[in-house]
């Protein structure tokens, strides 16, 4: 027998804690206990994480994070974010402040050419 305090106590402790999820996992598998597509996708900005700890000026790592959200925001909406960030930044100086800017998010962007 394990002591409760051990680290496999405590895990023995979470497993039982978890046990309704897990059973009703057997019942209905249409779920998946794999976490795969989750681990990949954060990869990047975890690879980055080290490299960003340092990036010069406290206001840079704010600028760096919008910068890579908007490219990760493209990605999954299945825009090139090379292009996304060129037409943007092209149409942006000419904006006011009174313009809708929701068009120039990745969920609704759509390029000068495209049809909207």
């Amino acid at each position: 027998m394990c002591c409760p305090r051990s680290g496999l106590g405590q895990a023995c402790t979470y497993l039982l804690g978890q046990w309704t999820p897990l059973t009703t996992h057997v019942r209905h598998s249409q779920t998946k206990l794999d976490t795969n597509a989750v681990e990949n996708a954060i990869r990047p900005s975890k690879l980055g994480a080290k490299n960003w700890l340092f990036v010069g000026h406290p206001d840079a790592g704010d600028r760096a994070a919008v910068i890579y959200s908007l490219v990760v925001s493209c990605q999954r909406h299945g825009h090139d974010p090379h292009a996304y960030l060129r037409d943007v930044l092209t149409r942006l100086p000419a904006m006011t402040t009174a313009d809708d800017l929701r068009p120039l998010l990745p969920a609704h962007w759509r390029t000068a050419a495209s049809p909207s």
